[in-house]
């Protein structure tokens, strides 16, 4: 009896506190697979309602708010890229910290009732600094991205198993969130090389995606050339195009299954350009009539969130280059501070019809503070503190001297006097020019800008120009040409000009610079000190600066232009404290005495004059 007693004791221990020894049990393993030409979560059909979040878009502090917003609007399944570039920033070197951590950004979504559908690249897209490429890439001259070239390849395997190692024991068959994963990513607007397509399919399973299901995504028309025949394919498409695209699918794939993997519920801005707002109730309607159908889907976004940092990419349509701005709002659900919008609630209604199940109520979230004006005394000259340059006969591109993203300076002496044409021969992608100091015209390459007519009278003029990476082409063909600064050669009159002083200006640590109460005018740092009676998110509206960059308190919050449309910058409260926070402007045509404060709701459809659209804007 007393063996009997002891038992019973031992079994009642176990079952309320784990193993005496402290091991944990495995999680349950589970499947999901594709079964009678439909989904199958361990073998019951299962009809995946997923929403795109990323989890470099949302400050850390805020993942768990997010995704149980996604599951009070009733999806079942979120999707997220993985961005290779903010993972490796240099070969072999690897990054999964802070804000990085994107293993438990699916653990988290695991625990708040969520499948993953995990989408790994290499290549992402996104409107993400060049598709989430990483720049050392091109350090290789002739390197062919996105393609079987080896030195592109080997990298690119390289990568994939390393995130292998963080993200392959969290899939559905090891008892994990991650119920699929997408194979490279729309290869079908790209290209048709189903070779490479095979060796990327075969690099993620090697990588050890074994367990759980691989597919493609493609627009309906593109999945002859970017879809594999031993893989699912789903389709993405706009609103408007639900039926046509679904039968497509179904004439394409008869067998199924049938799942829309972007479904564009908003859309990106460019500067320069118009803010984008959508029709919330047709794509309400349209989801309705998806789900009405037993389609499966994903909400592209569901939320934005800010491509922080230089994170923004651009797009090349018909040859002009579109830079994107910070903000990725999207005009999703969920705005970019994290509050369900209108089309939250209709999408919310339309998912709780279709599916017959109540939501979790929608969670309270604080509403963002102003923080009051400020003037930003302090400043520092950026010639004042250049840093030790690259000597070379030709230009020289970033990637060429190892930088990433940011300025880069050109200086020369050109013997005159002499007058022409200034020919930047292959921009990228904004330059500022001067001689002896003085301002004489900016370049743009949205404009399709590349000279600038100069008259330099003296017998040795020092000319330097100041170029800024605004975001490398993350779309299209155009994607293999992505190198930065000036990427071919300068010429002057037609003739060629060499003997350059290159600096590279990455500007990773501004706060270091010794900053001073002295005016400084023209490309200039300037410093202020926001004060902060109650943490919580804010706008800072930059209305006051022209074209640059913005920190606080370090975060590199992303860039500002006074042409528009973003005109306020996303503050996250778990960035800022009570009392003083440390904010820096960079400023490429600064004067002295400039404001900023933080609004307590965004300005995302401010319009500004632009330059004429002829040679260069020079300067008054």
């Amino acid at each position: 009896m007393k063996n009997v007693i002891k038992l019973i004791v031992l079994f009642v221990f176990i079952a309320s506190f784990g193993h005496p020894s402290g091991a944990q049990e495995a999680p349950a393993s589970h499947s999901f697979r594709v079964e009678n030409g439909k989904f199958a979560l361990d073998g019951k059909p299962f009809q995946i309602i997923a929403g795109s979040i990323h989890y470099v878009r949302v400050p850390r502090a805020y993942w768990r708010a997010r995704l149980r917003m996604a599951k009070a609007m009733g999806l079942n399944t979120v999707t997220t890229y993985v961005f290779w570039n903010v993972h490796e920033p240099r070969p072999g070197v690897y990054d999964f910290s802070g804000q990085y951590d994107v293993a438990e950004f699916i653990r988290e979504a695991q625990q708040e009732g969520l499948y993953v559908i995990l989408r790994p690249g290499p290549y992402a897209c996104a409107e993400w600094e060049w598709g989430g490429y990483p720049a050392w890439l091109l350090k290789q001259r002739g390197i062919v991205v996105r393609s079987t070239d080896p030195r592109f390849m080997v990298p690119a395997k390289r990568w994939l198993m390393r995130l292998g190692k963080e993200l392959a024991p969290l899939q559905i068959g090891d008892g994990g969130p991650i119920i699929a994963v997408q194979v490279e990513n729309e290869y079908g607007s790209f290209g048709s090389d189903h070779a490479y397509m095979e060796q990327i399919h075969h690099a993620i399973l090697d990588a050890g995606f074994t367990k759980a299901l691989l597919y493609t995504a493609d627009g309906p028309a593109q999945i002859p050339n970017g879809a594999l025949p031993e893989l699912p394919a789903v389709i993405n498409f706009g609103p408007g195009d639900a039926k046509h695209g679904f039968a497509t699918l179904h004439r394409l794939r008869p067998n199924g299954p049938f799942m829309t993997g972007e479904y564009w519920d908003g859309w990106f801005d460019h500067w320069g350009e118009k803010h984008h707002t959508t029709n919330a109730q047709q794509q309400a309607d349209e989801i309705a009539w998806m789900l009405q159908q037993g389609y499966s889907l994903n909400m592209y976004m569901f939320h934005g969130g800010t491509s922080f940092g230089w994170m923004n990419g651009a797009n090349m349509n018909n040859g002009k280059y579109e830079p994107d701005v910070t903000s990725y709002d999207y005009d999703a659900a969920l705005d970019e501070s994290g509050h369900p919008t209108k089309k939250y609630y209709l999408f919310r209604d339309v998912i709780a019809k279709a599916t017959g199940i109540t939501p979790p109520p929608v969670p309270p979230v604080p509403a963002p503070v102003a923080v009051p004006e400020v003037t930003l005394r302090q400043s520092a000259s950026l010639w004042s503190n250049l840093p030790t340059p690259v000597h070379s006969t030709q230009v020289l591109s970033m990637e060429d001297i190892g930088q990433a993203y940011g300025y880069i300076l050109y200086r020369t002496v050109v013997p005159g006097p002499v007058q022409g044409d200034l020919v930047l021969d292959e921009l990228h992608d904004y330059a500022q020019i001067y001689a002896n100091g003085k301002l004489l015209g900016t370049l743009d390459r949205r404009l399709n800008q590349n000279r600038l007519p100069v008259d330099l009278k003296g017998h040795n003029t020092r000319l330097d120009i100041l170029v800024e990476n605004s975001g490398r082409v993350n779309f299209s063909l155009a994607i293999r040409g992505e190198r930065q600064g000036i990427t071919k050669q300068v010429t002057l009159a037609g003739r060629p000009l060499t003997g350059w002083q290159i600096y590279s200006l990455p500007m990773t640590d501004p706060e270091k610079l010794p900053f001073s109460a002295a005016d400084c005018t023209g490309a200039c740092f300037y410093r202020g000190t926001l004060h902060v009676d109650r943490v919580g998110d804010t706008f800072l509206d930059t209305g006051s600066f022209t074209k640059g960059f913005v920190w606080v308190n370090g975060h590199p919050l992303g860039r500002i232009w006074n042409i528009g449309p973003q005109r306020t910058l996303y503050l996250p409260g778990p960035w800022l404290r009570k009392g003083e926070n440390d904010v820096i402007v960079f400023d490429l045509q600064g004067t002295p005495g400039r404001t900023i404060e933080g609004r307590a709701a965004p300005i995302l459809d401010a319009t500004a004059a632009q330059p004429s659209q002829g040679q260069a804007r020079k300067a008054e």
